[in-house]
């Protein structure tokens, strides 16, 4: 995509366009118009920057009225796909990126908010996708895209343009496909095929009332479109998102914030003030669902099933020759090994080797959120360490953190050797740690290694204790995980100086208060020493705690630890390592350290991938190998 900036003329040299623009788009935000606001997503208090520095800053148009007036400046505008909206100087600035634009980085702002089109950030399609502007670009089948501005290996009839969106390999629908997007493939042997992205209405279903749903649609069950939440027309209503963080009241999207029968929202339609959304209830098994025969085909993540029949994009171990008795029907949820945890399937996500189902049991009262407290979690062989007393000790990684044992923590190296992320060891040829690390889910690993039992972010050659392996697989987590798991290419060996860390149990909460610790080999911003692995001590918060200062963006899939009056905390060279909490004599992961906004800032809550949520998901992929 080519870089452009947009020139808006001062106030007095617009005035001959600008009332002619405003009632053209009808966004003026009087009762009974639609507001343009609706086409975006909006980040409260966030900015999105341009990584290359040869991009000039581009202008900001001073005293708009409202961040209306800049929809309704941005919206025309093709080439236009987001702008920052300054709420105390009321400065308007059109983007040509998205957070999802390559070379870009969203940061936290005290005079921004980020207000993207929803074309090009949701990540489901309305109606047959022929408004889709997101980057997938692999097939269903698992096949990369071909570039659409490329006649080979798979020639075709269609020009990119800014109107019809076809830029680089992404999927689109210009012909209007009634399966949604596709891509015509890098394979001479298949000339084109969906891309399987899911429908919004189907991407999240309801249990129960539906106070937990958070999908993206925007549509009543008579087609109107929703009234957003931070507006006040055309219906005046009680429901402001700032005073209900707990509610998500994102943007114009059905939620159900007052235990309502089912999710809803106000209209934009002045003649019907609220209306329920027509939204799919989740399908549910009984037992470990062994005989659940159902035709759920997606993952909890929204993710089309793999055929068990099909060898890619991954090879199953259960097929429907191996396993008669499941039976193992088209791309159906099934349950062939009896996971307790309930059906699932191989996905058609290259990154994603499979995952559980969007089924529940049908005995269920509501989906799980704590499990047992402290004291009934029992842990035998893991999260046992000895004190080691080195003559290091008085030195000082991790932001405000002090030299310690962490005999779980790993170094990732890059292919010279150099230490670029953490991890945590839990299995002895398993590694946990975060995606970011890794530019690519399907890069090449040769050369990348796994460096554990040393304690220096440069150990001499033939340090006692030190064990260098080799990487031999990358498997990345679910969607919305942010985790990645590494096979080693033979088991660590197990000693004092290397140790298992525990996994928690599934969907367990680790309780406010908890004194964890993160450990790390990253930067310390003039705190310590840059040689050695560095432990800090933070205490866990609650996330309606944390989403006090992080307006209500922290999910359930994450955890915090409270701000510290000293900078105190993970930064980079520290991500993929662990949170880890004592737990009944024991040390357990609960968080994966990932990119904050700001690393270690003061009186700021720190955001931890929740390992709990996944760690279905890490044992099975450890089992099937």
């Amino acid at each position: 995509m080519g870089l452009w900036w947009v020139t808006v003329q001062p106030p007095a040299r617009r005035m001959g366009w600008l009332p002619l623009l405003l009632l053209l788009t009808g966004f003026l935000g009087a009762p009974g118009q639609r507001s343009l606001l609706n086409d975006f997503q909006v980040l409260r208090g966030t900015e999105l920057q341009h990584l290359l520095h040869t991009v000039g800053p581009r202008p900001w148009q001073e005293d708009v009225t409202n961040a209306e007036e800049c929809a309704g400046l941005c919206g025309p505008l093709l080439d236009c796909r987001a702008f920052h909206y300054n709420v105390s100087s009321h400065g308007c600035q059109l983007l040509p990126w998205t957070q999802h634009s390559p070379h870009t980085r969203l940061q936290r702002s005290r005079r921004c908010d980020l207000f993207q089109k929803k074309i090009y950030v949701r990540t489901c399609i309305m109606d047959n996708g022929v408004e889709y502007r997101g980057t997938v670009a692999i097939t269903m089948g698992g096949l990369p895209c071909q570039r659409w501005s490329h006649r080979f290996p798979n020639d075709h009839k269609y020009t990119p343009t800014l109107r019809n969106g076809l830029e680089d390999n992404f999927c689109r629908n210009p012909d209007r496909d009634p399966r949604g997007p596709w891509c015509y493939t890098t394979d001479p042997a298949v000339r084109f095929q969906s891309c399987g992205i899911k429908s919004c209405r189907e991407a999240a279903c309801l249990w129960c009332n539906g106070e937990d749903y958070r999908g993206s649609v925007d549509r009543t069950e008579s087609g109107r479109e929703c009234q957003r939440w931070d507006l006040q027309h055309p219906h005046p209503h009680p429901f402001e998102p700032r005073k209900f963080l707990d509610k998500s009241l994102d943007d114009n999207y059905c939620r159900n914030p007052d235990g309502s029968e089912r999710p809803w929202c106000y209209t934009a339609d002045p003649q019907m003030k609220r209306e329920f959304c027509d939204l799919p209830r989740c399908d549910c098994y009984h037992g470990a669902g062994e005989l659940y025969r159902g035709s759920v085909s997606k993952t909890r993540k929204g993710v089309r099933c793999q055929r068990w029949s099909a060898g890619t994009p991954h090879k199953p171990q259960f097929t429907p020759t191996s396993a008669p008795h499941a039976p193992l029907e088209e791309n159906f949820c099934r349950n062939p090994d009896g996971d307790s945890h309930g059906p699932w399937c191989y996905t058609t996500d290259p990154g994603t080797t499979f995952d559980y189902c969007a089924l529940r049991g049908c005995d269920d009262d509501q989906p799980p959120s704590t499990l047992e407290p402290p004291d009934q979690v029992l842990f035998e062989k893991c999260g046992k360490r000895v004190t080691r007393l080195d003559p290091w000790r008085s030195k000082l990684r991790v932001v405000g953190g002090q030299p310690g044992n962490s005999p779980w923590t790993v170094s990732l190296r890059n292919r010279q050797g150099q230490h670029f992320c953490g991890g945590s060891l839990v299995k002895e040829q398993w590694v946990l740690t975060a995606r970011q690390c890794f530019s690519s889910c399907h890069g090449p690993l040769t050369g990348y290694e796994v460096w554990l039992g040393t304690l220096f972010q440069d150990p001499q050659p033939g340090q006692p204790g030190l064990q260098r392996i080799s990487i031999a697989k990358m498997v990345c987590g679910p969607s919305g995980s942010q985790l990645v798991l590494l096979k080693l290419e033979r088991p660590a060996t197990l000693n004092q100086r290397v140790a298992l860390i525990c996994l928690p149990p599934e969907w367990y909460v680790v309780p406010p208060g908890t004194k964890c610790e993160i450990a790390g080999w990253g930067e310390t911003k003039g705190t310590g020493d840059n040689t050695v692995l560095n432990i800090a001590s933070l205490n866990v918060i609650s996330n309606r705690e944390c989403n006090i200062k992080h307006r209500g963006r922290v999910r359930e899939s994450e955890m915090c630890t409270e701000g510290l009056l000293a900078p105190a905390g993970a930064c980079e060279g520290d991500y993929g390592g662990p949170l880890a909490c004592f737990t009944h004599d024991c040390w357990v992961l609960e968080g994966i350290i990932i990119p904050n906004r700001v690393c270690a800032r003061p009186r700021w809550p720190s955001i931890f991938m929740r390992v709990s949520v996944f760690v279905d998901w890490i044992h099975k992929v450890m089992r099937l190998g």
